[in-house]
């Protein structure tokens, strides 16, 4: 990773998906996780589609999210009025 222009690391959904249950992918996220923080890179789950999901990544320390839990993706204009919701 050193050769590389790199500045965010994703967990990739295939991690997330059992993750409430397999400590396999529970020991994979946290790699993750730790790997982007001490190399002082941002970390992106990706694909979070459930609270438990949500819950066991931000414990984890990684707080970008991304996925269906929120949002399916929207067209720009749908995603503007998307967060002007979320504001008020």
């Amino acid at each position: 990773m050193r050769h590389f222009d790199v500045n965010t690391l994703k967990i990739d959904r295939s991690f997330l998906i059992d993750i409430a249950t397999n400590e396999a992918d529970q020991a994979i996220a946290s790699s993750i996780i730790e790997l982007a923080r001490n190399l002082k890179l941002t970390v992106v789950a990706e694909g979070v589609e459930t609270q438990e999901q949500l819950e066991q990544v931000f414990s984890r320390g990684c707080y970008i999210i991304q996925g269906y839990y929120f949002s399916k993706p929207l067209p720009a204009k749908a995603f503007e009025d998307y967060i002007n919701q979320q504001s008020k």
